[in-house]
């Protein structure tokens, strides 16, 4: 059952590429089918887990076995892998099912459900791993996919550069993580969960000597394991591919987003808790690194247009909470809200994606409005989209979100209050963005010129269907699974999480359980007058505050930056080998000057080609001559 749950998207993946012989429609059911077995296998094995505490560790096979490196290629089942299992192959199976509906024009269907596929596969390998090689592998796995997926609209420029810069920024990450794997195996001589979680202890006061300074080496796994955390999951610095993924079809964009690639950063961290539990310095740094990717990514929402990117800042945004999170010590509380996020997310971007379908591919939110009569049940659940993502009362995000915040609060540190400051800071903007982005879409007056709003319509059930399951999860995932996941009672975790020192989510002050409830019902009013009543008030203080604005529209200026400091020189110095370098040297006086020198010599010998008998005595002269030298002279 558990090889099932891994390898039968896999094989839905291969025969979906392969039997596009036998037709579309029999490549998009048996991947689906693949994924779906797989997705009920995975609820039989949490249901298993929670209630028979039934776990283990199932070795495949034996991968590596060269001098000190012994590593099995293993299926790792614990409450923390069984939960991922549940999240990544329930959403996957969604995703599949709406993208029959949504990529039904689409000539090339199969590639495209057998990448999805193959997506789900590398992601299981990630969360099952008992090692850190086979979490790499897993890890590129899920890199290489999304670089086919965000590029799978080849022809589109736009496409191409965005699946190049994912591709990218995501290596400077992987870079990081891979240094951290490489000291791991320096230090303990093994890249076994297990067994380096119980040396742990023992080498909290190694250092290592790197570049002439000393640096403790529990912080130096940390930090690196965290860089690379950051490349997955989007945070601050190496945030800029997510916005330009949204060029790929927006199942791929709910796929990514809700369950796969950047969840695994926020897992990872959270798969390592034994580690980071003993450097205060790589907690923190997660924690203000959380912080400040929450509150950018919600201020740069808030000016978008692009229906898809509101969205994936909104995941930016999330990301940040999960990380802040694990990094105050709440772990169990961050993988609560990546439990819940998975549903209200995927959630929002099948239903953009539903949008986009009713408006004949535009994403310009400008461009929409008043369309709710038409696509009313996209309508419905996008609200409840909006409401869980927000963290409106109990639905699915109240629960985990206000957690966060809670948690942090009670953690008592100086890192812990500025987190929760941030936090219910965070939560205000993101109420205020979501319900622009609901407003402008559905409400107000049409302002689409292209297209009539008679030709808007809703989307065929095969698309309306998966957005009715996740909209279930939205509204009861967190009240069902709060006390399992962050009860304080709770034993779910069990040794698949460590707590040095556990706090418990009780004795919270009354201001502190009702300040973000407050603040986010307060946004709806106030969205609703500002982006539909009197849009003036908002153009007044734009065009007041038009540094702020642009600065924000540019999204505090990064990829500019990065571009002054990192492409241009680079490009530049690029340019000056290739023209100095390779064409004025190398070439010139390799390949291209050789080639000269043997025409040079070829068209003067051709001149003793003349057909007179004497030319040829004479070279026949002067070769004697030189012979005759060449032997007296020896």
């Amino acid at each position: 059952m558990e090889y099932a749950v891994i390898f039968l998207p896999l094989i839905g993946s291969i025969i979906a590429y392969f039997g596009k012989k036998f037709g579309n429609l029999f490549s998009q059911v048996f991947s689906c089918l693949m994924v779906f077995i797989s997705s009920i296998i995975s609820f039989f094995i949490f249901y298993d887990g929670l209630v028979n505490n039934n776990y283990g560790n199932y070795i495949i096979f034996e991968w590596i076995n060269s001098g000190n490196l012994n590593v099995n290629w293993s299926i790792l089942i614990d409450p923390l892998s069984s939960i991922m299992l549940m999240v990544v192959t329930s959403v996957s199976t969604l995703v599949h099912i709406y993208s029959i509906g949504y990529m039904s024009h689409d000539p090339h269907k199969p590639r495209f459900m057998s990448y999805l596929s193959l997506f789900t596969f590398s992601m299981l390998c990630l969360v099952v791993s008992d090692n850190f090689l086979q979490l790499f592998f897993g890890w590129e796995g899920v890199g290489l996919c999304s670089y086919l997926l965000i590029g799978f609209w080849f022809k589109r420029e736009t496409a191409n550069n965005a699946a190049i810069k994912a591709f990218i920024v995501n290596r400077v990450g992987d870079f990081g993580l891979a240094i951290g794997i490489f000291i791991i195996f320096l230090i303990f001589g093994t890249l076994n969960f297990d067994d380096i979680f119980l040396l742990i202890p023992e080498f909290t006061k190694t250092n290592l000597s790197i570049f002439g300074g000393e640096f403790n080496a529990i912080t130096l796994i940390c930090v690196f394991l965290f860089i690379g955390a950051m490349g997955k999951s989007a945070q601050f610095l190496l945030h800029t591919w997510l916005p330009d993924a949204m060029e790929g079809p927006t199942p791929v964009s709910a796929l990514i987003h809700a369950a796969t690639m950047v969840t695994a950063g926020v897992f990872l961290v959270v798969r390592c808790s034994p580690i980071f539990e003993y450097s205060q310095f790589a907690m923190n740094l997660v924690a203000i690194v959380g912080m400040i990717t929450a509150l950018f990514a919600a201020s740069v929402a808030l000016v978008q247009n692009d229906i898809k990117k509101i969205i994936a800042y909104s995941t930016c945004s999330q990301l940040g909470y999960m990380f802040f999170a694990a990094g105050v010590g709440a772990y169990h509380i961050a993988m609560f809200h990546l439990f819940t996020h998975a549903f209200f997310k995927a959630l929002l971007f099948l239903g953009a994606g539903s949008v986009i379908h009713a408006f004949k591919d535009e994403q310009d939110i400008t461009k929409m409005g008043g369309v709710w009569k038409k696509i009313p049940y996209t309508m419905v659940l996008m609200l409840i989209g909006t409401l869980a993502l927000t963290g409106f009362p109990f639905l699915s995000g109240f629960y985990s979100k206000d957690a966060i915040i809670e948690f942090a609060y009670l953690k008592g540190t100086t890192v812990g209050y500025y987190a929760s400051s941030v936090g219910v800071f965070t939560a205000f903007l993101t109420a205020v963005y979501s319900w622009r982005l609901f407003f402008k879409t559905f409400f107000g007056e049409y302002n689409n010129k292209l297209i009539p709003i008679e030709k808007t319509h809703e989307s065929p059930l095969v698309m309306i269907a998966p957005l009715i399951i996740l909209a279930i999860g939205a509204l009861l995932a967190g009240y069902l699974f709060k006390e399992i996941f962050i009860g304080n009672n709770s034993n779910f975790w069990d040794e698949s999480i460590l707590f040095l020192n556990f706090v418990k989510l009780e004795n919270i002050p009354l201001w502190l359980i009702i300040i973000t409830p407050a603040v986010i019902t307060m946004a709806i009013p106030l969205s609703y007058h500002l982006y539909v009543k009197d849009k003036t008030i908002l153009d007044g203080v734009k065009n007041s505050n038009l540094p702020l604005y642009n600065f924000l529209l540019n999204k505090w200026y990064i990829d500019e930056v990065y571009d002054y400091i990192l492409i241009k020189p680079l490009k530049k110095i690029g340019i000056f080998f290739w023209k100095k370098g390779d064409q004025d040297t190398i070439d010139r006086f390799g390949p291209d000057g050789i080639s000269k020198v043997i025409k040079f010599i070829s068209n003067k010998a051709v001149q003793f080609q003349s057909g007179y008998i004497y030319d040829y005595a004479f070279v026949m002269l002067i070769g004697l001559s030189a012979l005759i030298t060449y032997l007296i002279l020896n």
